[in-house]
């Protein structure tokens, strides 16, 4: 148990997917506009990464590694990525038109989302078992969304705020990210 929560301290917040490796930063930029946006789009990259690294762990363990086609990995995390990416998209225009919409052409950005597949390589790389993996996915996932909605909420406030002509828009977006960045290091004693 305490290694489980090791792993899901480190993934969430002291390897943060997004401020610490730097990845997934499309949708991070992207959709960190509003905060009601920012959860929606962490609430589908949670279901995202758990799932699938449920799934690819399972197909890597018992498929893969059986038939000694370890190096199809990349191949096979990536369709299995896809398809629930896909999935997660036709639940959401039926289910929630208004965030399928906010969210656009990002929802299916998470099919190329770095992080995603990331996770999928880290949990075969660091020999995590199938509870391990999936535990690794959530927690980069929640990582993910705590990064996303901190800088939608950073950007909601600076919307009010007189910033320079220079540093206004992405400039002024990237310079948080980085402060931020700075601020999440400070957690790498933790672990």
């Amino acid at each position: 148990m305490r290694e489980l929560l090791m792993i899901a301290i480190g993934s969430a917040i002291v390897n943060n997917v997004v401020l610490s490796q730097f990845l997934g930063l499309c949708p991070f930029l992207g959709v960190s506009k509003k905060i009601n946006t920012a959860a929606g789009m962490g609430g589908a990259v949670i279901f995202v990464l758990t799932i699938s690294s449920l799934i690819t762990s399972l197909i890597y363990k018992f498929v893969l590694v059986a038939t000694g086609t370890e190096y199809l990995q990349t191949i096979v995390f990536i369709l299995v990525i896809a398809a629930l990416v896909q999935l997660v998209e036709m639940f959401m225009k039926k289910v929630l038109p208004p965030l399928y919409q906010a969210l656009g052409v990002y929802l299916p950005l998470i099919t190329t989302n770095c992080a995603v597949l990331g996770v999928a390589i880290t949990n075969v790389q660091e020999n995590y078992s199938i509870l391990e993996g999936v535990v690794n996915g959530f927690a980069t996932a929640v990582g993910f969304t705590i990064a996303i909605v901190l800088m939608a909420g950073l950007r909601e406030k600076m919307e009010y705020n007189d910033v320079p002509k220079a540093f206004q828009g992405m400039p002024i977006v990237l310079l948080t990210a980085m402060l931020m960045s700075i601020a999440f290091t400070g957690f790498a004693g933790i672990i």
